[in-house]
């Protein structure tokens, strides 16, 4: 079966007045679009275009009425419930650092605060759900950029040495390196990455006062120096000056510099898996998520932080930057297939071409499909479909394999293996 869904974009401060309207090929709200959900979670299920024809508003009450039908009964049996939530996402200011927890501590905090905590609306809630969010993010405009884990110990060694560098050539007088001195103590530890990110966060929330607001003025004027932007690490310096524009005196833009910063050019992905520190910073991309809105926030917002928890959730692991290669799987259909059972997404390029079918693509569960740049057809098993420019379409399983035709990008979201 094929139903048609759309929704209207999430008005986030943070989100670009142009790229998501840009996507859809329609006029601009004038407002920001932060986010369009494509899925059924209750936060802002998509809509069902023609409801009189299952008599149902949206998808979420849909899968509620008729699991079976919505999801097939192998997914239904698993819970009823859609396992991903796909969005487009526009950045044009940086998203707050976060992440999210494992599955089972997911189950474990929702079970805690459900018996003792907060109401789920509530301000200091953590936990939403049971589940947890691995995202998948793939850019769409020509880059998009990010934060994404601890980068290495040597390279957080090289950014406070260009920090020294530019604190001695201070144009201002006499070298001020007390602050940095503060900075390398904490990083000179048996848990640098730990026992850092503590000090930061639970001084910095005393305000305007204190070591880490000292900290994080003087860091924020190095970074702006000539010796700091001419040097391996410029861009990350430029970011730390973005988000002080944004977020002055946060800790969190010294939290930054401890992070890999992260261009992705279209095409390019990253996968950010349970624990993993991160924040975007601007561009359009397609996000793939499990259906979770259980997030622990670090820094650069004005909700709420709890340091305890966020702690138990991060994963102090220096990495590289998660990149994701996508997969050739057949004649213009690329796969990107993290090591998660929720969610695979394929990327069908139509290349011009309007008539030429895409090698079949099998699905093991639901889908949703969003066209890009052009109008695409979508085949399966009862027949086909028409996408037009920016909108979407609900493809049941049975539907399966499915293969697109038009001259426009087909991304498509559905359950891993």
């Amino acid at each position: 079966m094929f139903v048609s869904i759309g929704n209207t974009p999430r008005d986030y401060a943070w989100g670009s007045t142009t790229a998501i309207a840009g996507f859809r090929g329609v006029p601009a709200s004038g407002g920001p679009e932060a986010e369009l959900w494509l899925g059924a979670h209750a936060g802002s299920p998509a809509r069902i275009t023609h409801p009189e024809a299952l008599g149902h508003a949206d998808l979420a009450e849909w899968i509620a009425a008729d699991p079976v039908a919505a999801l097939g009964p192998d997914h239904a049996a698993k819970g009823a419930r859609l396992p991903f939530l796909l969005k487009v996402l526009a950045a044009a200011e940086p998203l707050s650092l976060q992440a999210h927890p494992t599955p089972e501590q997911a189950r474990a905090g929702f079970a805690r605060e459900e018996a003792e905590g907060p109401e789920l609306t509530a301000f200091d809630r953590n936990y939403k759900d049971a589940f947890h969010k691995p995202e998948l993010i793939v850019a769409v405009s020509d880059t998009f950029d990010a934060l994404s884990g601890f980068r290495p110990l040597d390279e957080i060694a090289g950014v406070l040495r260009v920090l020294r560098e530019a604190d001695a050539a201070s144009a201002a007088g006499e070298p001020e390196p007390g602050a940095l001195d503060l900075l390398a103590e904490h990083l000179d530890t048996a848990e640098p990455l730990r026992d850092t990110v503590e000090w930061l966060l639970r001084d910095g929330r005393g305000g305007d006062t204190g070591e880490v607001a000292w900290v994080t003025e003087r860091v924020t004027a190095l970074a702006a120096s000539a010796v700091a932007l001419d040097s391996a690490y410029a861009r990350s310096f430029e970011t730390v000056g973005a988000l002080a524009e944004v977020y002055p005196g946060d800790p969190g833009i010294v939290i930054s510099l401890l992070l890999n910063r992260v261009r992705l050019v279209r095409g390019e992905s990253l996968f950010l898996a349970a624990g993993n520190i991160h924040a975007y910073l601007e561009g359009l991309g397609i996000e793939l998520m499990a259906a979770s809105d259980n997030v622990l926030r670090g820094g650069l917002t004005p909700k709420h932080i709890d340091v305890d928890e966020l702690l138990d959730v991060l994963d102090f692991t220096p990495i590289a930057p998660p990149r994701l290669s996508p997969e050739r799987v057949g004649e213009r259909v690329e796969a990107f297939r993290p090591d998660v059972p929720d969610f695979v997404l394929y990327r069908v390029d139509g290349a011009g071409a309007s008539d030429a079918a895409s090698a079949p693509i099998a699905l093991d569960g639901p889908a949703i499909v969003v066209a890009e740049g052009g109008d695409v057809v979508v085949t399966g098993a009862s027949g086909a479909a028409p996408v037009a420019r920016g909108e979407s379409l609900y493809v049941t399983p049975d539907e399966s394999p499915v293969s697109v035709t038009g001259a426009g990008i087909a991304w498509i979201a559905t359950t891993g293996r």
